[in-house]
């Protein structure tokens, strides 16, 4: 099947939906699918061998590259997008923009929509109403069942569960093979050897990030591997880390997807410590629906999971793979942690547990069942 994949992502960029969008697009080809990627042209153009190091994909597709005016609101985007779908002959729209999935759903193609996130602004839920009404091919992916509940408050609406699909974020497990030990992990990248707690992802408001750092004043002899950020956050947090003299922290910085799973590796502890309000890059509040894709990547190392205790992250986790810490109760952390840095045998079993669990979250089974049926229906 010949398939426009029709993003509004920056790419390249270290945005999680970046990510997502190129993960997703490349297990399309895995499965069998022509794809062609067609993006804003708002970052500057890479070459595939740049954005496969940066992104960890492997099976090359087209990235389209169209005029985007922010004045427009990116409709004119979507009437670009649109228009290099006909000529590509696109037997299937999938997208994760509403606007598209309403145009194209208008004109007849079938379609795929795919939300992160509940609607938002005064025409969101409009949108969303708009693309189900049609009588077209259409399928709604989420990523949560909270975040289904989320959007059928928002909009009034009672998805039928045969257009809906739950489909949470996945993990490639071939970046995952071979992995090593923590201590040849951390030889590996010359980190300090000794016990180590680790972090990826981003620094915005409700990751987390003033919770890590007074984890790591509370514990100096366990060493704090904080990986990810945009520049700026890194550069503030490294001045405050070294106001602090706190020299176990250690900060990375932004690497390239094909390298995270080396430093995920190099902690024998992953964390995941959201707050109540967790700020995505558009700056909406997701802590009701999130899925954080590094939760299948830490599931996927193997290594024992710290996270927050909030309701969406037990559609995924339980107690056999995870241990569950109140929102920001600094000592529950602290014990969490000291807990499971005195007992080897505790983190090993759930490490076990989490990436045989992390089996079926694969980006190609998710794939398979995203477009499964969808032309001859």
């Amino acid at each position: 099947m010949r398939i426009a994949a029709i993003s509004n992502s920056r790419i390249p960029s270290s945005t999680a939906n970046s990510t997502q969008a190129m993960k997703m697009c490349e297990a399309l080809v895995q499965t069998g699918h022509e794809v062609h990627l067609i993006i804003p042209a708002e970052a500057d153009e890479s070459p595939w061998e740049a954005l496969a190091a940066q992104y960890g994909v492997q099976h090359k597709f087209p990235v389209l590259r169209l005029p985007s005016r922010p004045a427009l609101k990116r409709m004119d985007f979507v009437w670009y997008a649109h228009a290099a779908a006909r000529r590509l002959r696109a037997e299937l729209i999938y997208t994760w923009l509403p606007q598209s999935a309403v145009f194209e759903s208008w004109l007849g193609a079938p379609v795929v929509l795919e939300m992160h996130a509940n609607v938002a602004g005064r025409f969101g839920p409009w949108w969303l109403r708009e693309f189900w009404a049609g009588r077209r091919t259409r399928r709604l992916l989420v990523t949560t069942v909270a975040l289904r509940r989320a959007l059928e408050r928002s909009t009034g609406i009672r998805f039928p569960d045969e257009n809906i699909q739950i489909a949470p974020n996945g993990v490639d497990p071939e970046q995952y093979s071979g992995l090593r030990d923590a201590a040849v992990a951390r030889a590996q990248l010359g980190l300090p050897e000794r016990m180590s707690v680790g972090f990826t992802g981003h620094f915005y408001a409700g990751r987390g990030i003033e919770l890590l750092f007074a984890l790591a004043q509370a514990l100096p002899t366990i060493q704090f591997l904080w990986v990810g950020g945009t520049p700026d956050r890194v550069d503030y947090w490294r001045r405050k880390v070294a106001q602090a003299n706190a020299l176990n922290v250690s900060i990375i910085g932004f690497v390239e997807n094909s390298r995270v799973p080396l430093y995920q590796a190099a902690a024998e502890i992953l964390l995941m410590p959201y707050g109540s309000r967790v700020e995505a890059s558009s700056g909406q509040d997701i802590a009701e629906v999130i899925n954080p894709m590094k939760m299948f990547e830490y599931m996927a190392t193997g290594r024992a999971i710290v996270t927050a205790d909030l309701p969406v992250i037990r559609e995924i986790l339980d107690e056999s793979m995870a241990v569950f810490c109140p929102v920001d109760d600094m000592a529950a952390w602290k014990a969490a942690i000291l807990d499971l840095s005195g007992d080897s045998q505790r983190r090993q079993t759930l490490g076990m547990n989490a990436r045989q669990a992390a089996q079926k979250y694969t980006w190609t089974a998710r794939a398979t069942r995203a477009v499964d049926g969808l032309i001859s229906s």
